[in-house]
C-alpha cells in the first residue's frame, strides 16, 4: 500500500472581482504552504470532490460566502508539486470575512498595478489579475 503523498496537489482558487478590484488574502506565517504571501483565496480539492464543490465549499470556510461557480476555470497553474484552476467569481451571497485567522490574516481588494513590491505566492498573480480585471470591463 503506497501511503506516500501525491505528487501534485489540486488546489482551487476563487478571483473574486469587484469595482475593478480583486480580493486578496494574506496567508499567514504559520502556513505550510506559501507563508507571509498574498493570494488568492481557495484550497485543496479533497479526494473525489469536483473542483467547483472544493471551491465553494473553500470560499464559504474561509470567506463566510456562498460563491456562483459556473463555467469552466478561467486559467490554470502549473507549479513543481501542484496544479491550480482559478475561476473569475462575480456571483455570491454574503460579504467577505476572514474566518480563520491561522489561515489568513488580512484580506484586501486590490489591483494589479497595487501587487506591485508585495511578496506574491506566485509570481503569475499579476498578469492574472491583470486579465481578468481587464476581461470584467
Amino acid at each position: 500500500m503506497d501511503t506516500s503523498e501525491p505528487a501534485e496537489h489540486v488546489v482551487v482558487a476563487g478571483l473574486l472581482r469587484r469595482d475593478q478590484r480583486a480580493l486578496m488574502v494574506h496567508r499567514s506565517p504559520t502556513r505550510r504552504w506559501y507563508p507571509d504571501t498574498w493570494d488568492l483565496p481557495g484550497g485543496h480539492v479533497l479526494d473525489g470532490e469536483p473542483p467547483a464543490d472544493a471551491l465553494v465549499r473553500e470560499l464559504e470556510e474561509e470567506l463566510g460566502i456562498l460563491a456562483e461557480v459556473t463555467d469552466e476555470p478561467f486559467a490554470h497553474v502549473q507549479g513543481a508539486d501542484f496544479r491550480m484552476d482559478i475561476w473569475v467569481i462575480d456571483r455570491w451571497t454574503g460579504e467577505p470575512d476572514n474566518r480563520d485567522s491561522r489561515e489568513h490574516d488580512a484580506l484586501a481588494w486590490l489591483t494589479a498595478p497595487e501587487l506591485a513590491g508585495l511578496r506574491l505566492a506566485d509570481p503569475r498573480i499579476p498578469q492574472l489579475l491583470h486579465a481578468a480585471l481587464d476581461a470584467g470591463q
